[in-house]
C-alpha cells in the first residue's frame, strides 16, 4: 500500500472539514453512455451517444488537471470503451497523487476480455483498484431487472475472473453493487444467498447497497418512481449493517457511516447531511459537461469551451451559484456513494457512529 498517497487524501479531506478546497480531489468521470443494459430503473441504455470526448481530449484534460487523488469512472458501461486502459493511463500518469480508482461494469462485455483489461489497468500501480459489480437480485429478479437474460451468470463468471485476479494484484477490490428499488425490494438477503451457493467465499461484506434515485442528467429517469417501501428498505440496510463483520479500516468505517445515513435518507427522503459538491468533487459527463454530481442538473461549464482546464470553472460565477445553494440547503436531496463518501469525510461529526 502507498502510504504517502493515503496520506495526501487524508490529509485533503480532513482539511475539507474546514476550509473551501482550492480544487476537487475527487472526479466522477461517465467516460460513455454507450450500455447493453435494459435496466428497469435507469434509461442510460436509450441514449444514442454521438460526439463523446475521444482519448486525446481526455489525455489534454488529465494533463492539465493533475491533481486528482480519487477518480471514479462510469458508464453507461466503461468497459465499452476499447481505449479504457489508456484512459487510466492518462489520470494515472498526470495525477502522481491518485491513490483511488473505482469502476462499475455490468458485466456484459465479453468477461476474458475485461479481465485482461482490468489486469492491464492493476499493472499500473495505482493503490486501490476498486471494481463494482453490478447484481440487483437473484438469478431472475437480476435478469428481469438488467433486462438481459443470462446477466446474473456473467457476473458471477466476473467475480470468479476478479477473484483469481485478487490472488495476484492486492491493490485489486471488488463488490457486488446492489441497487435497492421498488422492483427488488426485500430481496437483499435472498440475493446474498443465492450468490453464496454460487460463490462460497461470498456474504454480506460483499455487498455494496445504494438506493435507486432519479437524475435527469445520469440516469434520465426523472419520470420513474423506484422508490422503495421506506420500512422495508430501511429494515434490509439495518439487517446489512448488523450482519457486516468487523473491519478495522478507513472505508469499512465510511461505508458503515454511508449506511446508517442511507437509513435516514429512506424514512425522510432528504440528504442526511449537505453536500460536498463543486468543493471536494464535481461530476463529467461523456462530453466534457461538468455539474455538481450525478444528480443535481446544474451545468456550470464544459472542459471544451475552456481548452480542457477546469479552473476557470471551477473558480466562475456558475460554480459559485452552486457552492451558495448548498451552504442554503438548498441543493437537491439525494445520498448515493458518488457524492456521499466525500461528504462523510468532509463533516467529520457524521463519523461519530
Amino acid at each position: 500500500m502507498n502510504y504517502t498517497k493515503l496520506a495526501g487524501l487524508g490529509l485533503t479531506a480532513l482539511k475539507n472539514n474546514f476550509a473551501r478546497l482550492d480544487r476537487p480531489y475527487k472526479l466522477t468521470f461517465s467516460i460513455t453512455y454507450s450500455c447493453q443494459s435494459r435496466c428497469l430503473t435507469c434509461n442510460i441504455w436509450k441514449m444514442r451517444p454521438t460526439g463523446e470526448l475521444d482519448l486525446r481530449e481526455i489525455q489534454a484534460f488529465a494533463r492539465k488537471n493533475d491533481y486528482f487523488r480519487w477518480i471514479e469512472i462510469t458508464g453507461g458501461e466503461p468497459f465499452l470503451r476499447s481505449d479504457i486502459v489508456d484512459i487510466v493511463k492518462a489520470f494515472a500518469e498526470s495525477s502522481k497523487s491518485l491513490y483511488v480508482l473505482t469502476m462499475p461494469t455490468n458485466s456484459l462485455c465479453n468477461t476474458d476480455s475485461v479481465a485482461r483489461r482490468i489486469e492491464e489497468i492493476l499493472a499500473i500501480g495505482i493503490p486501490k483498484v476498486s471494481i463494482t459489480i453490478s447484481l440487483d437480485g437473484y438469478r431472475e429478479l437480476h435478469d428481469r431487472i438488467r433486462g438481459i437474460p443470462g446477466n446474473f451468470d456473467k457476473a458471477m463468471a466476473m467475480a470468479r475472473r476478479l477473484k483469481e485476479l485478487q490472488s495476484r494484484y492486492p491493490n485489486l477490490f471488488f463488490v457486488f453493487g446492489y441497487t435497492m428499488s421498488k422492483f427488488n425490494q426485500g430481496m437483499l438477503e435472498k440475493t446474498i444467498s443465492a450468490v453464496k451457493d454460487e460463490l462460497p467465499w461470498a456474504g454480506p461484506d460483499n455487498f455494496h447497497v445504494n438506493v435507486g434515485q432519479m437524475s435527469d442528467i445520469y440516469y434520465a429517469n426523472k419520470e420513474l418512481d423506484l422508490r422503495p417501501d421506506k420500512d422495508i428498505a430501511s429494515g434490509e440496510i439495518s439487517w446489512l449493517v448488523r450482519n457486516r463483520g468487523v473491519h478495522i479500516g478507513t472505508i469499512p468505517i465510511i461505508e458503515k457511516a454511508f449506511l446508517k445515513k442511507l437509513i435516514d435518507y429512506v424514512k425522510t427522503g432528504k440528504s442526511p447531511m449537505k453536500g460536498k459538491s463543486m468543493d471536494a468533487s464535481l461530476f463529467m459527463d461523456s462530453y466534457g459537461n461538468v455539474y455538481p454530481s450525478i444528480m443535481w442538473g446544474r451545468k456550470v461549464g464544459s472542459i471544451r469551451d475552456t481548452g480542457y482546464d477546469l479552473a476557470p470553472i471551477w473558480k466562475g460565477p456558475d460554480a459559485e451559484g452552486v457552492r451558495k445553494l448548498i451552504s442554503e440547503g438548498k441543493e437537491p436531496s439525494a445520498w448515493t456513494a458518488c457524492e456521499a463518501y466525500q461528504s462523510i469525510v468532509g463533516n467529520i461529526g457524521s463519523m461519530i457512529i
